[in-house]
């Protein structure tokens, strides 16, 4: 399927661009015991996890349904994605912690060019891969893609926060290079929950948003068969939903005519509503005045 083969691809792509970031980050980083840039890279080692994470869980979820799992392994995607925003937070703890650390007893560290031209390359690297995996996001709706995205973008942010501390290193201003840590801390963590709370919500089967479920009214609606709808649940499939509901018709219809209103129903559902994958209508009869 083109989504999965899409999605191997970013990841792939993922892993081998932060373990490039990772290493000049990690020895530029060491060597002039700068805080932000020992953040930044706990950052990247956080983003070739969570690039693993992505393959493994797009892998898993590109099965077809089988006997044990008659609506696919969709859900693999929000478990996965649920491991990267773990993985996130602990990330954002070390990185909080050592630039506490750094701006408490204000630790010094030596200017380098190279930390200027490391931030550089990060920017470019990552703007790339954010173009990229928001591109494929918006057409595939993806939640492993968003979090890769969101994260991607997240790093041109921070590093650019990380270039300015740098620029302030230069003139002597030591302190905002702990400042710069803990912000790029405190971000990691925020992005980490609401990456969470979304994969947490399509695990416990949150019900479909109000906005798809108002455009599935409309479309029954639009039939003056039905009467009546009642009994609407939703239960997530991966990024997508199955929905069940019940339509009241005029009971004088044959049982053949009722039925292919319900029929038509769904066809039209799963054409003009991409979020629903599969829709189930059950019929009854109500008395006509």
């Amino acid at each position: 399927m083109q989504k999965f083969r899409a999605i191997k691809k970013a990841s792939i792509l993922g892993v081998i661009s932060n373990s490039f970031l990772l290493i000049i980050k990690g020895i530029v980083g060491l060597l002039t015991n700068s805080q932000a840039m020992i953040g930044d890279a706990f950052n990247s080692a956080g983003d070739i996890f969570s690039s693993i994470m992505t393959f493994i869980g797009n892998k898993i979820a590109s099965k077809p349904k089988d006997v044990d799992h008659n609506l696919g392994h969709g859900k693999a995607e929000y478990i996965y994605s649920m491991l990267i925003s773990i993985a996130m937070i602990l990330m954002a703890y070390q990185v909080f912690k050592n630039s506490f650390l750094a701006l408490i007893f204000q630790e010094k560290y030596d200017f380098s060019i190279w930390l200027i031209v490391v931030c550089l390359i990060t920017i470019i690297v990552k703007f790339s891969l954010y173009l990229y995996t928001h591109a494929l996001y918006q057409k595939h709706r993806n939640l492993l893609l968003f979090a890769n995205s969101k994260d991607h973008r997240n790093d041109c942010i921070l590093t650019a926060l990380n270039l300015l501390a740098c620029l302030f290193n230069y003139f002597g201003i030591f302190f905002v290079d702990g400042i710069v840590g803990i912000v790029i801390s405190i971000w990691i963590f925020v992005t980490a929950v609401k990456i969470f709370v979304e994969s947490y919500d399509v695990l416990m089967d949150k019900s479909i948003d109000d906005g798809t479920k108002k455009k599935v009214y409309q479309l029954v609606r639009s039939h003056s068969e039905v009467r009546k709808i009642s009994h609407f649940n939703s239960t997530p499939v991966g990024y997508q939903y199955q929905i069940s509901f019940t339509i009241f018709v005029d009971g004088n219809l044959s049982t053949f005519d009722s039925h292919e209103i319900a029929n038509d129903l769904e066809k039209e559902i799963a054409r003009e509503i991409p979020e629903i994958y599969l829709t189930v209508i059950h019929v009854n009869p109500i008395k006509m005045d």
